[in-house]
């Protein structure tokens, strides 16, 4: 679900911080996750479980077994936040320093190598087409998605400017099974879970 808000016109810096006051009255009260999109305020009504929790764990744990020890990929909080933009996002999984995730309140972007989503089983216009779009506004260089419902997924990567703003030029699918790198580290996509058929 998403709440409209219109952010070309003056005073869009107020409507982004309304909101943002907004989603803290709301926190802990509503179940799902919220966040702040160029469209307005995102709702994921179903709190994430299951095969979304565990592939977040499981891609997590994988990549740190690869990285330097001086990153880590990160599953908990806190945002990311471009308030200039007039976004904040929360992806499943950061690539990020350690140094970079020791700040008070929200993330700064541009501090992240990669972000990564777990497809949401209610939403999945949210991690396809919103977070591809926002995730270049936010100068992540790079936005991994997988897609539990399908046992496919794609690298974003390579942003370049267009008439519509920064978007990501190149874009690499994978399927489940196969190796997927994701900035400088490669990975196995094996064994990751899908979510059951509907009835």
């Amino acid at each position: 679900m998403t709440i409209a808000s219109d952010d070309t016109r003056p005073g869009a810096h107020h409507r982004y911080q309304a909101m943002r006051e907004f989603l803290e009255s709301m926190d802990d009260t509503l179940p799902g996750k919220f966040e702040i999109t160029k469209e307005g305020i995102v709702h994921d009504m179903m709190s994430p479980g299951g095969p979304h929790e565990v592939t977040a764990a499981l891609v997590s744990r994988r990549l740190e077994k690869v990285m330097p020890d001086e990153l880590l990929a990160h599953t908990g909080t806190p945002d990311v936040e471009d308030e200039p933009e007039g976004i904040m996002r929360h992806p499943d999984v950061m690539l990020i320093a350690w140094d970079d995730l020791n700040v008070e309140g929200s993330i700064d972007s541009r501090t992240l190598i990669a972000a990564i989503e777990v497809v949401s089983r209610s939403n999945p216009e949210n991690d396809w087409a919103g977070k591809a779009r926002d995730y270049p506004l936010l100068g992540i260089p790079i936005y991994a998605i997988f897609d539990p419902r399908t046992g496919t997924g794609a690298v974003l990567s390579d942003i370049h400017p267009t008439p519509d703003g920064p978007r990501y030029a190149t874009r690499k699918d994978f399927l489940y099974g196969e190796d997927v790198t994701i900035a400088e580290w490669t990975i196995s996509t094996a064994d990751l879970p899908r979510y059951p058929a509907k009835d």
